[in-house]
């Protein structure tokens, strides 16, 4: 199973991209997406849009895993950060991909096992787990750390859902 992990930004959108195969994590690829504060907000939406829209198309991945929105310092972040999530999630439910939301906690859970772990933690894990020679930009490693989060929540997600 591939999986896209998304760490939405208004200003760098992280991605990364790995390989679930049996038990293995394989790491595919990662990145950011880069805006231009100098340009209108819409013009910085579509960027992100369209950046992931192509990723997807390249990588053809089964399933989108995105970072949950956390509070932010102040309401303008909190929206412009939750409309940079709407472009990412468009751009994964645009051609029929399921998208699952977590939380930061979440996603340190997951990684580290506890939710409270530092981002540097996090950082060391995901270079660990994925066998990377350094650790990932910052935002494409928030990336990373979602699509693992998935690649171990993927089994619990699907018993919850025979359940219901």
């Amino acid at each position: 199973m591939i999986i896209l992990g998304i760490d939405p930004g208004s200003r760098k959108t992280g991605y990364g991209i790995i390989s679930k195969q049996g038990n293995r994590l394989i790491h595919v690829d990662n990145g950011a997406i880069f805006t231009q504060s100098a340009k209108d907000f819409p013009e910085r939406l579509e960027k992100i849009f369209t950046g992931l829209s192509e990723i997807i198309a390249q990588y053809r991945p089964e399933v989108v895993a995105v970072e949950d929105v956390f509070l932010a310092k102040n309401a303008q972040s909190a929206l412009k950060l939750g409309q940079a999530r709407g472009a990412a999630i468009v751009a994964a439910v645009n051609v029929g991909l399921p998208v699952h939301e977590y939380t930061a906690m979440q996603v340190k859970q997951a990684v580290v096992g506890t939710g409270r772990a530092e981002k540097a933690q996090v950082q060391q894990m995901i270079k660990a787990l994925l066998n990377l020679p350094e650790v990932a930009q910052e935002d494409a490693s928030d990336a990373l750390a979602v699509a693992i989060c998935h690649a171990h929540s993927a089994g619990i997600n699907a018993l919850f859902k025979n359940v219901r």
